[in-house]
């Protein structure tokens, strides 16, 4: 088995959705990602449902981007603090370390939380977590 060793926090992207660039928190607590997003709402393409969000990709960040995805399922998912919601479910590719591969992603408004993405574990596909180290994969080329 081919293992990629992560820090607890890492940036990655999501290139089918247009984003070069987002700070995530590696999170082996969570079962499930989860993306920061807002005014999500769905509609039909080609007979199926598709989700349009938009994001701040960046903490403290005006910078919006508007994606569309086609809707994977609709879940309830409780958050830390025990609070459930049900949330749009998308599967989208994760690039990160130079591996890109499909995750599974909740939307999600993360607004207050310190980072936009939430990497959960079902979307750990042969990552180690070194709970101490941070950006073991580099950084990105825009630093926020």
């Amino acid at each position: 088995m081919n293992t990629t060793t992560v820090g607890w926090r890492e940036w990655a992207c999501l290139p089918d959705l247009g984003i070069k660039a987002i700070k995530l928190k590696v999170d082996t607590g969570a079962r499930t990602s989860a993306l920061h997003a807002f005014e999500v709402s769905s509609f039909e393409r080609d007979g199926h449902e598709w989700v349009r969000f938009r994001i701040h990709p960046f903490q403290d960040s005006d910078e919006i981007r508007e994606c569309e995805a086609p809707l994977l399922d609709r879940r309830v998912v409780s958050d830390s603090g025990g609070h459930r919601e049900e949330r749009p479910v998308i599967r989208t590719l994760l690039a990160m370390g130079g591996r890109r591969w499909p995750v599974e992603i909740t939307l999600t408004d993360r607004e207050t939380m310190k980072f936009r993405m939430l990497l959960g574990r079902t979307a750990m596909d042969q990552l180690v977590v070194h709970p101490q180290a941070s950006f073991l994969l580099g950084g990105n080329e825009r630093q926020p």
